[in-house]
């Protein structure tokens, strides 16, 4: 059965989904859809997502949307393909769903509005709200100090592997390492290091290589 990934090369949500397909190891076919002319409000695709939104997969007649569902399911239905992104043991498993907890609840909406505020509004020629960011920044600061705090007891967030608790962040890390927030990533140590590893991974600089410059 053919796998299938609905998106956009510049949706968050869309490459991390991408990210955990490619750390599997399975072959897939992208499919873009075209928000230019709506196609994600279209019967159709509405049909596959009722929120007309980015990404959808399909594992031949099996369909979800949410990247983080998506995610999961893969790394758990090819649990013997590629990285072993999920843990197995139940205490070290609770652990990488609470950091998966925290990347969506703390991490997320921070970084998405930073994102915005600092990479997307320059690309479609808006203006950024400084007072914004700065309330954002201070924001990302206490998210970043408990990371370093938890990078100082492991080198990933659930433990001594790479697993969706850092796969997680890879698309908004990477869109805010390349804006004037990455001084808050370098001044912690271990948040600097665990950042420059997870981007570094030949299966996310795929990821990359694929999307607009």
């Amino acid at each position: 059965m053919a796998i299938k990934l609905h998106g956009i090369l510049r949706s968050p949500p869309a490459l991390r989904a991408m990210a955990a397909l490619f750390e599997k190891d399975l072959d897939f076919e992208f499919v873009p859809v075209d928000f230019a002319t709506r196609e994600q409000k279209t019967p159709q695709f509405l049909a596959l997502n009722p929120f007309g939104q980015v990404p959808v997969f399909e594992d031949g007649d099996f369909k979800l949307f949410e990247s983080r569902a998506i995610t999961k399911y893969v790394a758990e239905a090819y649990a013997d393909k590629g990285t072993d992104l999920v843990l197995k043991d139940p205490k070290i498993s609770a652990i990488q769903t609470m950091w998966m907890e925290v990347e969506a609840q703390k991490f997320d909406p921070t970084s998405s509005k930073l994102g915005w505020e600092l990479y997307f509004k320059q690309m479609f020629g808006l203006t950024t709200d400084e007072a914004v960011v700065a309330d954002l920044e201070k924001k990302l600061e206490d998210v970043l100090d408990v990371y370093e705090q938890r990078l100082t007891e492991s080198k990933y967030l659930g433990g001594d592997s790479f697993t969706l608790a850092d796969l997680h962040h890879l698309p908004y890390l990477h869109i805010l390492i390349g804006t004037k927030v990455k001084s808050l990533f370098d001044a912690r140590p271990h948040v600097n290091a665990w950042a420059s590893d997870i981007l570094s991974r030949p299966t996310w600089v795929k990821v990359v290589s694929m999307s607009p410059k």
